[in-house]
C-alpha cells in the first residue's frame, strides 16, 4: 500500500495509447486491464477487468481529434472509476481540447474551456495533470488541483544539443511573446516578434517583423500548430527578410486540414513537436521531429502519487 491508497493504477483511453505505454514503462507498472469500445450507434462503453477499489487511478487521455469522441471517452472512464470506488481519480490530459475557447472575444461566444473543466469535475476527477494549456487562466477554471506541466524544457534541451550558431527565437504572434522570450533566455540568444493579422479563423497575414533576423538561424515557437497557417506564413516572411534557416517547434502538433502540405511547401527546415497527440504515419513527413513526453508525465505521476512537490518539474518552463 502506498500512503492512503491501495496502489497506483494507470488506465488509458484510445486517444494516445503509445504515450500511455511509455508512461507505464517509466513507472514500471502495467496498464490497467481495460478496454474502451464503441458500439455500432457510436455510443462508448468501458470494460474494466480488474479491481481499482481504493487505488490512486491516473486516467490518460488527450482530447484531440476526434475531439468530442475522445472527450466523451475521458468522461466515461472517469465516471467508471468513480463508480468502481477508486481512492482518487487523476485526469492526465496531455492535450486539452477546446482550450482556445477560453474567453468571450465577441458577443454570445461560449467559454468552452470552462465548460470542459466543469464536465471533468462533475464526472468525478479529483485532480488534473495537463501540459501547455493554451492559456494559463484555464487553471483557474477548475475547482480541483491542476498540475500544469511544460514541454518547454524538452524543446530547450533539443535545441541546446543542436548547438546552432547565430540563433534568434521568433514569436509567431504577440500571444507567444512570453514563451519566445523565455526560450531565447535559456538559449542565450535574442528574440524577434512577428506582427500578424487574422482576417478570419485559420487565416493569417504577416504585417511586420520586429527584430533582426537577417542572416540568422530562426527558431519559431508556439504552443500548438493546427492548420499551420501562422507558422508557415511567418517562416516564409522571415526568409524574405534574409533569414539563413527556419526551425519551428510546438508542444501540440494538431496538424489538421492543409497543415502537412503547408509545412512541406514552406521554408521550414525542421519542425519539432511533442507526442501529446498521436501523429498518423501519413503525416509524419521528414521535416517533422517528435519528442517524447513519457518520462516527464511519468515523473509527474510518481510525484503526485507519493505526495512530493512537482516544483522541480517546472524549472525552465516558459509558458
Amino acid at each position: 500500500m502506498d500512503g492512503k491508497y491501495s496502489g497506483i493504477k494507470i488506465i488509458a483511453g484510445n486517444a494516445n495509447l503509445p504515450l500511455a505505454n511509455e508512461i507505464a514503462d517509466y513507472l514500471e507498472v502495467q496498464l490497467c486491464n481495460a478496454e474502451v469500445v464503441s458500439f455500432s450507434d457510436g455510443e462508448i462503453g468501458v470494460n474494466v477487468f480488474e479491481s481499482v477499489r481504493g487505488a490512486d487511478v491516473f486516467v490518460i487521455q488527450s482530447t484531440g481529434a476526434p475531439v468530442n469522441h475522445n472527450l466523451m471517452e475521458l468522461l466515461i472512464l472517469i465516471d467508471s472509476m468513480k463508480r468502481a470506488s477508486a481512492g482518487r481519480i487523476n485526469a492526465v490530459i496531455p492535450y486539452y481540447g477546446y482550450a482556445r475557447q477560453d474567453r468571450k472575444a465577441k458577443s454570445r461566444d461560449p467559454i468552452t474551456a470552462k465548460l470542459v473543466a466543469n464536465l471533468l469535475t462533475t464526472a468525478g476527477a479529483d485532480r488534473v495533470i495537463a501540459m501547455d494549456l493554451h492559456s494559463n487562466q484555464i487553471q483557474g477554471f477548475f475547482d480541483i488541483p491542476v498540475d500544469h506541466l511544460s514541454g518547454g524544457g524538452l524543446i530547450t534541451e533539443y535545441y541546446k544539443e543542436k548547438n546552432m550558431e547565430n540563433m534568434v527565437v521568433v514569436s509567431p504572434d504577440v500571444g507567444s511573446v512570453k514563451r519566445s522570450r523565455n526560450l531565447a533566455r535559456h538559449l542565450c540568444c535574442p528574440f524577434a516578434i512577428i506582427d500578424k493579422d487574422r482576417p478570419r479563423p485559420n487565416e493569417t497575414k504577416v504585417m511586420n517583423v520586429i527584430g533582426d533576423v537577417k542572416g540568422k538561424n530562426c527558431i519559431m515557437i508556439d504552443d500548438m500548430i493546427d492548420t499551420a497557417g501562422t507558422i508557415t506564413s511567418g517562416a516564409n516572411a522571415l526568409m524574405d527578410l534574409g533569414a539563413n534557416s527556419i526551425y519551428a517547434a510546438c508542444s501540440h502538433g494538431v496538424f489538421s486540414g492543409p497543415a502537412i502540405q503547408r509545412i512541406q511547401d514552406s521554408s521550414i527546415k525542421e519542425l519539432v513537436t511533442l507526442n501529446t497527440l498521436v501523429i498518423p504515419e501519413e503525416k509524419q513527413i521528414e521535416k517533422i521531429k517528435i519528442l517524447s513526453t513519457g518520462t516527464l508525465f511519468g515523473r509527474a505521476i510518481d510525484y503526485v502519487h507519493f505526495g512530493r512537490s512537482l516544483s522541480k518539474l517546472f524549472v525552465g518552463r516558459y509558458v
